[in-house]
């Protein structure tokens, strides 16, 4: 009588693998879904952007190399790169460019940058009550609309405004800045209407700087503008940089501010480059060469975001983690 090897030995019996562990130790699993089913949830946003913002982008970029009028034309045709060689001979165009970064250099660069920056530093030092009231103040003017700031302004700029009258009553002679030096006026004007968003910013990127860092500078014999230089603006640098994008690209499609204060004059004084748009396309009816100016413009402001990105991210592999 033969017997089992294994009974024998006395070693129970081997058991067959159970067909979910031959299969594999994820076998009991839901499957993950498909790649096409993962970009499911963000498709009616995707299809949005596409439809009202490159849609839009990209039958702009078309009209601009074609001689689409406003009125008194059956046809558009494509001309190609006219508009722009136009635009770059024109010396209405390249006034327009020199004064947009004469307003975009005075109002955003220097002065939102530097005027939010300073009020932040003041209200960090400055008691409750006057911090609440400084704050509304500015941020009263935030609010305003671009129109009603504008016209605002108007009246204090004027030859008979406010401005003028405070002049006056301190014994100086006054002039009529919207007329003599417009340029600065509205770039004046829109420090005042958007200098709020930088000190909300850097308000808050100060309030991340902890106390005992400033306790010891100041133990250490380092003044007020030594701990601002080598202190408090290293430590804020990713806010500067993020504030001057911002504002920058805010600042380059000003147009209702400019627009209600001087409408671009006198003369082409003040006109930048929204505003030349604007006059190109719906005055004189040339929507073509308006759209190719207007995509100049765009150009422009995805440089600045180009070179303030890149600043920031150099800053940020530079920095020690």
């Amino acid at each position: 009588m033969t017997t089992n090897s294994s009974t024998r030995t006395g070693s129970p019996p081997p058991r067959r693998a159970s067909p979910k562990a031959a299969a594999g130790p994820g076998a009991g699993r839901p499957r993950a879904p498909g790649r096409g089913l993962r970009w499911l949830p963000i498709g009616p946003a995707t299809a949005l952007l596409l439809v009202f913002l490159a849609g839009p982008i990209g039958y702009c970029a078309y009209i601009a190399f074609t001689d689409m009028q406003l009125t008194g034309q059956e046809s558009a045709s494509f001309v190609g790169l006219e508009n722009f060689r136009r635009a770059f001979a024109d010396d209405g165009f390249r006034n327009a460019v020199w004064l947009t970064l004469v307003f975009t250099l005075v109002s955003s660069v220097f002065g939102q940058n530097v005027l939010g920056l300073t009020l932040a530093a003041l209200m960090q030092r400055a008691s409750r009550p006057v911090r609440s009231l400084t704050g509304g103040i500015v941020v009263a003017a935030w609010v305003l609309p671009e129109v009603v700031a504008g016209f605002l302004l108007y009246a204090f700029f004027r030859d008979d405004g406010t401005l003028n009258a405070v002049t006056a009553f301190l014994g100086l002679p006054g002039q009529n800045w919207l007329y003599t030096l417009p340029i600065l006026a509205v770039a004046f004007a829109n420090v005042w209407r958007g200098t709020a968003f930088s000190m909300l910013v850097y308000s808050a990127a100060l309030s991340e700087i902890p106390d005992e860092v400033n306790e010891s500078a100041q133990l250490d014999g380092a003044g007020t503008l030594q701990r601002l230089w080598h202190l408090t603006l290293p430590m804020i640098r990713r806010a500067i940089g993020t504030n001057l994008m911002l504002n920058t690209l805010q600042t380059l499609s000003v147009f209702g501010l400019i627009w209600a204060m001087t409408r671009g004059g006198p003369g082409n004084r003040s006109q930048t480059l929204p505003l030349y748009m604007y006059e190109q396309a719906f005055k004189n009816s040339l929507i073509g060469y308006g759209t190719a100016v207007a995509l100049l413009l765009l150009v422009v402001g995805g440089l600045f975001a180009v070179v303030y990105l890149r600043l920031l991210r150099e800053d940020e592999e530079g920095s020690p983690s």
